[in-house]
């Protein structure tokens, strides 16, 4: 079968095309034919080295994908040759599964059965962001642990970076949930993305723009929940809207700054300070959040393309090391990787 490879860190241009034998499903395990595979910013920062040294055993990038299920093994209950399946965290601790290869073997735990009418490219495009944003919008102090329409109601809810993969799955998740929720953007063009995801206020940041002001022109009493992906540079924003006993998800620090805590604000506030990342949150928390996802699939209210607010861009599976390029610059929208025909 065909396959990305790669046996050391490096730029883009270490993944190269090879010929791999198919595997086989072990007890537990499922094999999918991929459809199509999806790109993160962890798959990136993993080829390059950044979580660390290299081990220099042959990879497949990309934890995330969708296809459909060929062979079963031995134990497997609930799944089926046929069943149309996303995957994630395909490559976690099994650097060689990864989803930018024609056949993956993956445990149960990490397979989720595509609901009736999604296609392949919306099952590519949710695993990592989806489950990101519904760890961040089920962490909060007396707020649901599950996510379901009217589990947010009354709720405020802030997606710092609304144009993002996450910050667009927060935006959609929330206002199913039944959430108020208020987008930051950096451009016209973004906040027209983090309104077709279904944000009821976008605010603009940059040039002098007083965030904190517009917010709470927006929610006076201010924001239940913040959603965060850029800890540093927004964090005296951040105290300044929240609540009393809110909460601050956050799942990256985009921009470099440094995240520096003032304690006395965040204590006044009674603030809960919630750290996301999917590798080590548990296997129980993340098969609840696909659960949660595939109900707002079902419903129609997760959706991809322009008019979702997620732009997509496509490439074949030869120019991985190019959509792995496209995500590390910084491409507005979800980049996917066809594997095989549909």
């Amino acid at each position: 079968m065909k396959a990305i490879v790669h046996d050391e860190s490096g730029p883009a241009d270490v993944l190269r095309l090879s010929e791999r034998p198919v595997p086989d499903p072990g007890p537990g395990e499922v094999r999918v034919r991929i459809a199509v595979s999806g790109v993160n910013p962890t798959d990136w920062k993993s080829r390059s080295g950044g979580y660390g040294a290299f081990s220099g055993t042959e990879s497949v990038p990309n934890q995330d994908g969708s296809g459909v299920i060929d062979a079963v093994g031995d134990g497997v209950g609930g799944l089926a040759v046929g069943d149309r399946v996303w995957v994630t965290l395909a490559a976690h601790e099994r650097p060689d599964r990864g989803t930018a290869q024609e056949y993956t073997v993956v445990p149960v735990e990490r397979v989720f059965v595509l609901p009736d009418g999604a296609g392949f490219e919306l099952g590519a495009a949710v695993g990592i962001p989806a489950i990101t944003a519904h760890r961040a919008l089920t962490v909060a102090e007396d707020g649901p642990e599950r996510l379901s329409p009217g589990a947010l109601d009354g709720r405020v809810v802030l997606v710092a970076g609304g144009a993002g993969a996450v910050g667009n799955a927060a935006i959609q998740l929330a206002r199913w949930a039944g959430a108020t929720v208020i987008a930051t953007v950096s451009s016209d063009a973004k906040g027209a993305l983090a309104t077709a995801a279904g944000a009821h206020h976008v605010v603009r940041y940059g040039g002098g723009a007083d965030v904190a002001a517009a917010v709470r022109s927006i929610a006076a009493d201010g924001v239940d929940l913040v959603v965060e992906v850029a800890a540093g540079a927004n964090a005296a924003t951040d105290t300044a809207v929240l609540k009393p006993r809110g909460t601050v998800a956050i799942y990256a620090n985009n921009g470099d700054v440094p995240f520096n805590v003032n304690v006395r604000e965040y204590m006044g506030l009674n603030a809960r300070l919630q750290f996301v990342l999917l590798y080590t949150v548990g296997w129980d928390k993340l098969r609840a959040a696909g659960d949660d996802v595939n109900a707002a699939i079902a419903a129609g209210a997760f959706r991809i393309g322009g008019d979702a607010g997620l732009p997509l861009h496509h490439f074949t599976l030869e120019q991985t090391a190019d959509a792995h390029r496209a995500v590390e610059d910084g491409a507005t929208g979800k980049v996917l990787i066809t594997v095989a025909d549909a």
